[in-house]
């Protein structure tokens, strides 16, 4: 258990995560505030999400180390230096890191942060096709 601790403190994609996990979880309840519509279904399904990627990393952290899994060979080289291994961990967390990372952007979008012009855009057509979030807006 003392391995999968350190491991986790000094992998600096895992951190990443949990930063971005952090930041979602802060720009959610502000824009929440913002517009006064707090739903605890969205927030409880929500949470339930940031549990299961977190169970999921954790479990795949202990998978890499049980099973020895390097998918190192398929970074560039150049890119190698900056992580010691990737395993199945590091490659979800990655995924992980991009899911919040738009949800990150949507809820900035959403709560009228500065966002770069090109890049707002982008963000309000994929809400406008793929959600209702923009409505009344």
């Amino acid at each position: 258990m003392r391995d999968i601790i350190r491991e986790i403190m000094n992998n600096n994609l895992i951190l990443c995560f949990g930063i971005a996990i952090i930041l979602d979880i802060f720009l959610g309840s502000i824009r929440a505030i913002k517009e006064k519509r707090w739903n605890s279904t969205v927030g409880i399904n929500g949470a339930l999400r940031k549990v299961a990627m977190v169970g999921s990393v954790m479990f795949l952290l202990i998978a890499d180390k049980v099973l020895n899994i390097n998918f190192l060979g398929f970074i560039p080289k150049e890119m190698q230096s900056y992580f010691p291994s990737i395993g199945l961990a590091g490659i979800f967390g990655i995924l992980f890191i991009l899911y919040e990372c738009t949800s990150i952007l949507k809820n900035m979008v959403l709560c009228g942060l500065p966002v770069p012009k090109k890049l707002r855009q982008k963000v309000e057509e994929l809400l406008d096709s793929f959600s209702n979030e923009l409505e009344g807006k």
